[in-house]
């Protein structure tokens, strides 16, 4: 009869704790009066509760700070909020034609991943309900809901403020809303680029690494700066967008509506269609194999044009490390040795400080989801 009891109160502490959990997800940081007015729960039962999850770290306290000393109202009330360092977290990539989830568990911090394709035309309902599907598939079911701490987002293109629609952009406020509909809570969205150069500096081939800049050869082209250890989003949100920069004034339209920029000569699309008759990159790579000189001088020419605009970025910012990702990097040393050279050759370079450091990134097609839970870890 005694272990049925213990059995029972501990299933009604977690059932309690989820509860809370729960409130403090939806409300962000609450007192215990609070807590209690919202739950229903008796006070005995609300210290009870928030003692034990204290005692986990799932939450923390603080005391806010109030401006005005000596008006007699006593020490504000101590406020509890999730400690996103030891929840559930949930990272999503909304890629081009790929959908891509992060798990990290709160336990022992363990991740994982998980990735589905779909069409070009599938809607942002369709790619949300593939993202709850993944969840699923990680979390052994269901998407675990109640025990998530936060969701980080990543979306193509330039993601700026809330409410600000930017050209090029996805609606960053419409999937806002839908993301927090289908999985019950707010999400930090971001640029999929500037969360793949968070995830290479946390977790990848820049760790620890104060100033970093990470450039992106897909599909699209582009990056982003970690500066002072610190992700740089610049003033409207639209850092990292380096494919833009021109190249060549003569050159082609690019869809931003202006000429020569560099994601149309270092784009996988604007490689292969240089080359002419390979239709990706694994086909491009062969053709290297083969010894085809049309391949090598499609690739010379990105990677030159590439060299070129990281020695500017690199006069202008001056990083210590550079991450290359992207499927165009697979194309080895007829992209990287042009581009080395060009680098090297216009990067301005102090007393006998060395080049930045050039290394490939390390964290594959799951960067950017993998960012996505490094924006929430830094999340203050």
């Amino acid at each position: 009869m005694v272990a049925v009891t213990e059995k029972w109160m501990r299933s009604s502490l977690r059932k309690h704790e989820s509860l809370v959990l729960g409130m403090l997800r939806r409300h962000g940081p609450l007192t215990r009066g609070e807590l209690g007015d919202l739950s229903g729960l008796s006070r005995t039962t609300i210290y009870t509760v928030v003692g034990a999850l204290l005692d986990s770290g799932a939450v923390r306290a603080s005391v806010p700070t109030v401006g005005g000393r000596g008006r007699g109202r006593g020490r504000p009330a101590e406020q509890l909020s999730l400690n996103l360092r030891v929840a559930d977290l949930l990272g999503i990539d909304f890629a081009r034609q790929t959908v891509r989830v992060a798990t990290m568990t709160a336990a022992h911090g363990r991740i994982s991943s998980a990735s589905r394709q779909h069409g070009p035309d599938a809607s942002w309902e369709e790619r949300i309900d593939i993202a709850r599907w993944l969840t699923g598939r990680l979390t052994g079911g269901t998407p675990r809901l109640d025990t998530l701490g936060g969701i980080g987002v990543g979306l193509t293109g330039p993601v700026g403020p809330p409410g600000e629609a930017l050209p090029g952009s996805v609606h960053r406020d419409a999937v806002s809303a839908l993301v927090s509909e289908r999985f019950g809570m707010p999400a930090c969205l971001d640029s999929n680029t500037r969360l793949a150069t968070l995830a290479e500096r946390t977790w990848g081939a820049a760790v620890d690494e104060q100033d970093v800049l990470y450039l992106c050869l897909s599909h699209s082209v582009g990056g982003g700066l970690v500066v002072g250890g610190t992700l740089h989003r610049g003033a409207h949100g639209v850092s990292g967008q380096f494919g833009h920069i021109t190249v060549d004034p003569e050159g082609e339209s690019c869809p931003c509506g202006r000429v020569g920029c560099l994601e149309t000569v270092a784009s996988i699309g604007a490689v292969l269609g240089a080359h002419g008759s390979a239709t990706d990159v694994p086909q491009l790579v062969a053709a290297l194999d083969a010894g085809d000189e049309a391949a090598y001088a499609a690739l010379a020419r990105a990677g030159t044009f590439t060299g070129k605009v990281l020695a500017d970025l690199c006069n202008a910012v001056g990083p210590g490390v550079i991450v290359l990702g992207g499927e165009l990097t697979g194309a080895g040393p007829a992209l990287m040795e042009p581009l080395r050279r060009e680098l090297d050759a216009n990067a301005t370079c102090r007393g006998s400080r060395p080049p930045p450091r050039v290394r490939p990134a390390e964290l594959g097609d799951a960067g950017a989801a993998l960012g996505a839970l490094a924006l929430l870890l830094h999340r203050p």
